[in-house]
C-alpha cells in the first residue's frame, strides 16, 4: 500500500532525521566519493554529477544523500539479504531508476548493518520503501508491488518533487559507487554450493552444505550464520503468514507454534517482538521446551548477526533466565 501524502501536503511525516542531517564531517564519505555538482545545486533543473544512481546507503554516508536530495528525489531501499521480497523488489527499483534516467538517485539500506537508518525510516517490515525531498522523508510502500504500480508510484513521487523545487537531474560519472566495497575472495565450493541451493528454494540441501563446511571447519562463521538463515527459510517455506499467526493465537501453549510465529517476526524485520516472544515463554517450559529455545534465539541471533545493536540485551535477558 503507498503512503504517499496528498499534492501539497507536508513531507515531513513522523521520520525525523535531523541526526542524519547534523551528522559530524568525520563521519562523512570520503570527498573522492562525493557527489560532485554542475551549476547551483539548488537550481531548478541543475545536473548533478554523481558516481551512480544506485548508491549504497549508510550510517556514514547518508547525511551527504540527504543534501543530494535538495537537487534529486533519493529513493530508500531499506532492505536485508534475510529477506525474499527484497531480493525480488531491488532489482526492480534498480531497473526503474535507469529507466527514469537520472530524475532519481536509489540508495540501498542493508537493515542489519545500518540500525540507525532503519530506526530513523521506522522500518517496521522489510522491505520498506521510502523517499527523501529537499531533506525530507516521504513513506511510499512496504512490500514487493509490480512494477508497473511501482512505476506510478516514482511518476507521483516526481510530482511532489517538482511542487518543492527539486527538479535536478543525476548524471552518473566513471566514480566507484559511495562507501564502495573491496572485491570479495571467491566463496569456498560448500558455501556456493548452498547459495545456489537457496537461490533454487532448496533449504535442506543449503543447510547440508553449510554443515559440511563447519565440520570441516568448527570456526567457519559465515556457514554457521548461513545455517541459521538457510534453517529460518525452511522452516517457513510453504507456510502462509495467516496459517503461522492463526496457528500461534489458536494455541498459546503450543511452544512449535510460538517458535514459528517468531521466526516470522524475525523474517518480517520485527526482531524485537521475535526475542521477546520467546524470552516470555521460556520460564513457563520444562528442561527441553526451556533448551529448544534457547538453541532457536541464538539461531536467531546468527541470522540478523552477532554485531547487531538488538543481540546483546535479548542475551543478557537470557542469560538471566537461564542462571
Amino acid at each position: 500500500m503507498t503512503i504517499i501524502p496528498p499534492s501539497g501536503s507536508n513531507l515531513r511525516g513522523a521520520v525525523d532525521l535531523s541526526s542524519l542531517v547534523k551528522r559530524p564531517a568525520a563521519a562523512a564519505v570520503d570527498a573522492g566519493a562525493s557527489a560532485a555538482v554542475t551549476g547551483a545545486p539548488d537550481a531548478p533543473g541543475a545536473v548533478i554529477a554523481v558516481p551512480s544512481l544506485v548508491l549504497d546507503g549508510t550510517d556514514a554516508n547518508f547525511g551527504e544523500l540527504l543534501e543530494l536530495s535538495n537537487s534529486i528525489p533519493v529513493l530508500v531501499d531499506l532492505r536485508a539479504e534475510w529477506s525474499e521480497p527484497a531480493k525480488e523488489l531491488s532489482p526492480v527499483l534498480e531497473r526503474l531508476v535507469l529507466e527514469f534516467a537520472g530524475r532519481f538517485i536509489l540508495a540501498r539500506v542493508d537493515v542489519d548493518a545500518n540500525p540507525q537508518l532503519s530506526q530513523a525510516f521506522q522500518a517496521q517490515s522489510i522491505p520498506t520503501v521510502a523517499a527523501v525531498i529537499g531533506g525530507q522523508p516521504v513513506q511510499l510502500f512496504n512490500g514487493a508491488l509490480p512494477e508497473d504500480q511501482i512505476r506510478e508510484v516514482l511518476v507521483r513521487v516526481l510530482e511532489l518533487a517538482a511542487q518543492q523545487g527539486v527538479t535536478g537531474t543525476a548524471a552518473a560519472d566513471s566514480a566507484p559507487p559511495l562507501n564502495a566495497e573491496p572485491v570479495e575472495e571467491p566463496l569456498p565450493p560448500h558455501h556456493l554450493e548452498a547459495y545456489a541451493a537457496i537461490e533454487s528454494g532448496d533449504y535442506a540441501t543449503a543447510q547440508a552444505e553449510y554443515r559440511t563446511a563447519i565440520a570441516q571447519n568448527p570456526n567457519d562463521a559465515m556457514a554457521v550464520a548461513g545455517l541459521a538463515q538457510a534453517s529460518l527459510l525452511g522452516r517457513l517455506q510453504g507456510k502462509t503468514l495467516d496459517e503461522i499467526r492463526g496457528g500461534a493465537a489458536a494455541a498459546p501453549t503450543d511452544l512449535q507454534a510460538q517458535l514459528l510465529v517468531a521466526d516470522l517476526d524475525l523474517s518480517g524485520g520485527h526482531v524485537d517482538d521475535a526475542f521477546d516472544r520467546l524470552l516470555t515463554l521460556f520460564p513457563a517450559q520444562d528442561p527441553a521446551g526451556r533448551n529448544a529455545i534457547r538453541e532457536r534465539i541464538l539461531e536467531l541471533f546468527e541470522v540478523i548477526g552477532l554485531e547487531d545493536p538488538r543481540v546483546a540485551p535479548a542475551r543478557k535477558r537470557l542469560t538471566a533466565l537461564l542462571y
